[in-house]
């Protein structure tokens, strides 16, 4: 049996198994009767869990959700917005990057502060608080431009990066946080798999409410001026910074610490050392595996606006209504993959379908012509599906490498985010540098096929890290005792 010190509940599917073992094995009337006292409190948390589901799942999707919502836009749109208002395509991917950069450098650093000092919700609160000034300084004009009284394109860049510098430290401080409370949570393998597609079902509502402001924004309101542009985007920010602050009082109010962490700081009060980490191969394994899924999503986002707008002429609507309908897919993939009994070979397996189909679509994307647009909305279901897949098994092998190495779980998901956020500033980067030209070679061809950035961003590049990443999980050894289920309680 595996107990974690402090805890005061255990599962009731469990519970007479254990009754029955330690009566059997121990003469002394006390601990039967105090164990039968520890399964009435055991009943009371589950009624909780089964008329509600447990409180700090719930406020951990409520956390993150709405967070990703401010990610989805910050992918989706900065770009366009950027070049919209003026700022050539390697100056956007400057601000992009310097993002970016900031965002991978403040993972590792709150990786490790979080490790040493834990506190899950000061850290959240500190980092929202930063993404919601940051947020609405980017999309609501250049603050630094107008202090200096210049509007210069150099001083344009200058001050967005700044400010998407700011929206990023915020941004890593609260993705850190959240993805090693997952692991804190709950020993259960499977139930961390569940915590993670309930994390990837809310982040697509999120996501959804975000589309939906967008959709009604651009097809309400003109943008034939430079001034219209930055009124449809400070709109979309400030309605999704007051939803956004809302959610985050929800959290606060309704959740608290998990008490794992503590459990565990004291039972071993030296932290992990980062080399226990370096010697693991599986480490690698699910770095590269997590760093090439966010490589899928982030760049496929970060061109799709592009795509359906310059490479296949659609309505404005099509920049709101073609993600949504990614996202409506990937939550209720998300949600069936709940109910999914999780081992290593499931993880590996799941993972893969995803990648496959991502290949395809990937291709699709590339060749779609101009007069077969409408086709888009097509691939649009299949890449909400692929999406889910590899995002909730692509996060879930994360935990299976924590396992109950507790005191480390959080260098571990700051050092693989600080990966994710170089590799993807990288490569947005390089393919920025290449817009105008390509942009200058499209032509006008309405049935053929040309090469463009976009076409790269959201079909050659994510098909190709789909095709690695699924060889480099077919080489995994996932083993059993990693994905052991033990007896800890979601609630506390």
């Amino acid at each position: 049996m595996i107990r974690v010190r402090g805890e005061s509940s255990y599962l009731p599917t469990t519970a007479s198994f254990f009754g029955a073992r330690w009566r059997a094995a121990s003469p002394h009337r006390s601990l039967v009767s105090g164990f039968h006292g520890r399964r009435k409190r055991t009943r009371k948390a589950h009624e909780s869990r089964r008329h509600g589901g447990s409180i700090i799942e719930r406020g951990c999707a409520v956390w993150i959700a709405i967070l990703e919502g401010f990610r989805a836009c910050w992918f989706t749109y900065l770009l366009l917005f950027l070049t919209d208002i003026g700022l050539s395509p390697r100056d956007a991917a400057v601000v992009m990057l310097s993002g970016q950069v900031a965002d991978g450098l403040a993972t590792i650093f709150s990786g490790e502060l979080i490790d040493r000092f834990g506190h899950f919700k000061v850290w959240h609160l500190a980092g929202s608080v930063l993404v919601a000034i940051s947020f609405s300084s980017v999309f609501g004009g250049c603050i630094p431009c107008n202090i200096f009284g210049s509007h210069s394109l150099t001083m344009e860049t200058i001050g967005y990066s700044a400010f998407a510098a700011i929206f990023n430290v915020g941004w890593a401080a609260t993705q850190v946080s959240h993805m090693s409370m997952i692991n804190c949570i709950t020993l259960n393998s499977t139930s961390r798999v569940v915590l993670a597609s309930c994390r990837n079902a809310f982040t697509m509502v999120a996501n959804l409410s975000l589309y939906a402001v967008a959709g009604i924004v651009f097809t309400t309101t003109s943008s034939n001026t430079h001034d219209d542009i930055e009124n449809q985007y400070r709109w979309i920010a400030y309605l999704s910074i007051a939803v956004g602050c809302c959610f985050v009082g929800i959290f606060h109010l309704g959740t608290r610490e998990p008490r794992l962490k503590a459990n565990a700081c004291v039972d071993n009060q030296a932290r992990i050392s980062w080399d226990y980490w370096f010697k693991k191969v599986l480490y690698y394994q699910v770095a590269l595996v997590y760093v090439l899924t966010r490589l899928v999503v982030n760049v496929s986002q970060a061109y799709l606006a592009f795509y359906v707008i310059n490479d296949l002429r659609m309505a404005q609507s099509a920049k709101a209504l073609v993600p949504a309908i990614i996202y409506v897919c990937s939550f209720f993939v998300s949600v069936m993959l709940q109910e999914v009994a999780w081992t290593g070979q499931r993880l590996k397996a799941y993972y893969s379908a995803g990648g496959i189909l991502w290949v395809f679509c990937g291709a699709a994307i590339f060749l779609l012509p101009r007069n077969m647009s409408s086709f888009i909305y097509v691939l649009s279901i299949f890449i909400g599906v692929a999406n889910a897949l590899i995002m909730v098994t692509g996060v879930s092998m994360q935990s299976v490498l924590v396992g109950e190495d507790l005191n480390g779980c959080a260098f571990v998901c700051g050092s693989l985010s600080f990966l994710d956020k170089i590799s993807c500033g990288i490569t947005l980067y390089i393919l920025q540098s290449y817009q105008t030209t390509s942009s200058e070679t499209q032509g006008d061809l309405a049935t053929d096929a040309y090469v463009s950035v976009s076409r790269f961003g959201l079909g050659l590049v994510p098909a190709f890290c789909s095709l690695v990443g699924v060889a480099t999980t077919y080489t995994m050894n996932l083993h059993p005792q990693n994905l052991k289920s033990t007896l800890v309680p979601l609630l506390e």
